[in-house]
């Protein structure tokens, strides 16, 4: 059964998430208890040992076995994740989407308490600005906004045709076709001022966007100065398949890649062991990332 799937799924979304949490807790930590269901959920305990017990009955049989030294339940010898992939990636997850998690449900509660997260500042977007944009988004329609830039020294009045918000590392925007610049440009959230009016339906999509259309791999492989015992760690560090790892990436995007890549394309460092990693098809990506 395919945690993606939640279409063809006999329950709801957040019963789903319950039942993910559920695998996750138990294959990760190895002990689940309705404890981490309540607090996470705000539900009552009998709840909780309702959707535990209805996970094993219709989900996942044999999955998981009380034990009461525990008083918790613990994953049984044959343990096969239903609803998750078994990817230490969705516990990572799980643990830095605290704060995400929190503003839906009561509070995410792993049971772990040893976990920090350090979290850039979030960037000032106004609710009815990005309401506007999504609306206009939704509806393929140009909207004329306030918007202010590092290079202009008063705020100007932008039309564009919003299609698709972007989250990067450090901020959001949103990809947009600029009637002023007269191609597709990347606006940040937190620079729109305000809304001047919702126009017409723009002749302008994303399906219009070369760049964003358009895909380009990144070819990451450990630095070249590296002997083979560092070049063995950074290719276990990547995931990398052959001395390298390919990410498909949109051309649009390849900058804000780069940067959380922590690459500077433009020169070398004077110590492998900071460099670590390099792009192979330089060329090719620094026709994108600029």
């Amino acid at each position: 059964m395919e945690a993606e799937n939640n279409s063809a799924l006999p329950f709801g979304w957040e019963v789903l998430m319950r039942y993910r949490l559920i695998e996750i807790i138990a294959l990760w930590e190895g002990r689940l208890t309705t404890n981490h269901l309540c607090n996470s959920f705000g539900i009552a305990r009998q709840q909780a040992s309702k959707d535990i017990n209805k996970y094993l009955a219709e989900i996942a049989p044999g999955n998981l076995d009380y034990d009461s030294k525990l008083k918790g339940y613990r994953p049984t010898a044959n343990f096969t994740p239903r609803l998750t992939k078994g990817l230490s990636e969705e516990y990572l997850h799980a643990l830095a989407s605290n704060r995400d998690f929190s503003h839906t449900f009561t509070t995410l509660d792993l049971g772990f308490p040893h976990t920090e997260m350090l979290q850039p500042p979030l960037r000032q977007v106004d609710p009815e600005i990005l309401r506007g944009l999504v609306q206009a988004a939704r509806e393929g329609k140009k909207v004329d906004m306030g918007y202010v830039s590092m290079t202009s020294p008063d705020e100007e009045s932008r039309i564009i045709a919003p299609h698709t918000l972007v989250c990067t590392p450090l901020r959001w925007h949103v990809r947009a076709y600029c009637e002023k610049n007269r191609e597709f440009r990347d606006f940040v959230l937190s620079r729109f001022r305000g809304i001047n009016s919702i126009e017409g339906v723009s002749p302008y999509s994303k399906e219009q966007d070369q760049r964003w259309q358009q895909k380009v791999s990144i070819v990451l492989v450990p630095d070249s100065r590296l002997s083979d015992y560092q070049k063995a760690i950074i290719e276990h560090d990547y995931n990398m398949v052959d001395g390298k790892r390919v990410i498909s990436v949109r051309s649009a995007l390849i900058p804000y890649a780069v940067q959380a890549l922590n690459l500077d394309l433009n020169k070398i460092e004077a110590r492998p062991e900071a460099q670590q990693i390099t792009v192979a098809n330089l060329d090719e990506v620094k026709k994108h990332a600029f």
